[in-house]
């Protein structure tokens, strides 16, 4: 028997908005204000999500269990087997010792604490947020950085707040595409406003970044190579985005952005270089430091070092191309409906424009899932690391142990994550935000954020909200267009407060059960940028000249 959602079921808009946030609050309370471990707080927050969406929102039970299932269905796979294996990769480079070799050809670019962070978090994990996205970027750019010697809460925080710009054309435009199917929006036109809002932050993150880690004042040290960093990114992301599409944006931007920031580096030095990390954010870990004296010099050492990344980004390529996705999913997919589940649950004006079923539908796509490239790339790093086939088993086998908990936590979040989207919970929240009238634009951005922080998914928060910032607009007079970017690129910014992506931060560091000090760290900035994003958007509904960049 179908079930439909009710969006006010207390008959009080507070009233309901306020039962809504209580599997959010009691999650993120958990986490950053009584620090509890996080798969406790996961658990704690799924019940809390059950009972409200059963109770509160009059959901069959039966349903919101079987949202639950599918949820940490999808957390295991593909984002669970997604973190196990760029953990693996990490092990099979640690234990050779290859990230000594690593940090001496990074410092070939520069040995400034600074211009390291800028070129790792920034640039470089914009290509693997646009190559791979779901978890990629900060999973990477954080082992890395504990590989040069960053403490876990500079590597872990500043990753997430790295990984913000380039979110919404991340895996090869997927948010992008997600939005423009729910909406029937123009792809084109989406991709194009997108592009005209947030080339704006490409070009401001990198100096936040620097000012986060540093301060204002050692920040302004080295601003003409930031300067390089942003620029060389943010007019790529304008370009391809507007004259192209949303598929290669972050790819080019980050590639140009990269090779940029290298060659300038040549050609000027920070008066100061600082080669040490600021005392506020701790030692680094001490299994950072490898007693073995290697060849770090050499081209050949330093070509090893780096082979590993190389191959991992290859197949991160390949496997986020639409064709070679295709073809995988050709090779073997299973897609099984939730019974029970599926097509029963109608979501109803005024998230959309009439009832309408939800689809729930597991794709069992091994092949073709980012984390099985992952997987691949690291086997043939391994083996041509000098790993043997039994030391591959060994060191998966430790993995998989030394994760075990966060997968737990990750299967839990998605699974929250889940019963709030199919008991229209998070619906009810955005809702509470699209009654704002004349600052619907600020608040709008504000959705998408929520929807992100919640979703821990730029494109399940386009899947989730689009529709309704698509109808809201129409009712407001506002272009739709401009309000279905809007919570696209206000949703970039909630990326780094959601738990899920810190739950990867932790783990890439092997800073477990303090994600609290990494929500605690992050939470501002996440919400700062987020505002801003808001005011750049209220701009382009209302001010000239802001007003040209949306059009007609």
């Amino acid at each position: 028997m179908a079930w439909t959602q009710i969006y006010d079921p207390f008959h009080n808009a507070l009233l309901s908005t306020g039962v809504a946030a209580i599997p959010v609050v009691v999650l993120l309370g958990a986490i950053a204000i009584f620090e509890i471990q996080a798969h406790w707080a996961a658990i704690l927050g799924l019940v809390a999500a059950l009972l409200v969406s059963i109770v509160g929102f009059g959901m069959p039970a039966g349903m919101a269990g079987l949202s639950a299932a599918y949820g940490a269905a999808f957390g295991l796979l593909p984002i669970g087997w997604l973190v196990l294996n760029i953990i693996f990769l990490y092990q099979l480079t640690n234990e050779k010792g290859e990230f000594e070799v690593l940090q001496r050809s990074i410092s070939g670019i520069s040995e400034d604490r600074r211009l390291q962070l800028l070129f790792i978090a920034f640039s470089l994990g914009a290509f693997f947020e646009g190559a791979a996205g779901f978890g990629t970027p900060v999973a990477v750019t954080a082992a890395m950085l504990i590989g040069l010697g960053f403490s876990p809460l500079a590597a872990s925080g500043l990753s997430l707040i790295a990984n913000t710009a380039p979110v919404a054309y991340g895996a090869l435009g997927t948010p992008v595409i997600a939005l423009a199917a729910v909406t029937g929006l123009d792809l084109q036109a989406l991709s194009g406003m997108i592009g005209r809002q947030l080339p704006f932050f490409s070009f401001m993150v990198p100096f936040w970044l620097i000012w986060a880690f540093v301060g204002f004042r050692k920040m302004m040290d080295i601003w003409p190579a930031i300067l390089v960093a942003g620029v060389s990114f943010a007019i790529p992301q304008y370009a391809v985005s507007n004259f192209h599409g949303p598929w290669l944006v972050d790819v080019v931007a980050a590639i140009v952005s990269m090779v940029s920031l290298a060659l300038f580096l040549r050609v000027w030095k920070p008066k100061d270089v600082m080669k040490d990390m600021p005392a506020k954010y701790g030692a680094p870990l001490s299994d950072t430091q490898h007693e073995r004296q290697a060849d770090t010099t050499s081209t050949s050492a330093v070509a090893r070092a780096w082979m590993p990344w190389v191959i991992l980004s290859l197949f991160v390529f390949a496997w986020g191309t639409p064709q070679v996705k295709a073809w995988l999913d050709g090779l073997w997919i299973v897609k099984v409906p939730i019974e029970g589940l599926h097509n029963l649950v109608l979501k109803a004006p005024p998230v959309v424009a009439k009832a309408s079923p939800e689809a729930a539908v597991y794709s069992l796509n091994l092949l073709s899932a980012a984390g099985t490239g992952i997987f691949l790339a690291s086997i043939v790093s391994g083996l041509l690391l000098g790993h043997g086939p039994g030391a591959l088993a060994r060191i998966f086998g430790q993995t998989l142990h030394l994760v075990r908990y966060s997968l737990l936590t990750i299967a839990c979040m998605l699974a929250l994550g889940f019963v709030t989207k199919y008991s229209g919970t998070d619906a009810t929240l955005g809702l509470a935000f699209a009654k704002t009238g004349v600052f619907y634009p600020f608040f709008g951005a504000m959705i998408g954020w929520l929807g992100v922080a919640l979703t821990g998914s730029d494109t399940s928060s386009n899947v989730l909200f689009g529709g309704l910032q698509k109808i809201s607009a129409q009712q407001l007079g506002l272009n739709p267009v401009l309000m279905a970017a809007a919570n696209s690129s206000g949703g970039v910014m909630g990326k780094m407060i959601d738990a899920q992506s810190i739950v990867v931060a932790s783990t890439a560091t092997k800073w477990y059960g303090h994600e609290g000090a990494i929500l605690r760290f992050v939470f501002f900035h996440s919400l700062a940028l987020a505002a801003l994003v808001g005011v750049l958007i209220t701009c382009q509904a209302y001010v000239p000249p802001f007003t040209y960049l949306v059009g007609p």
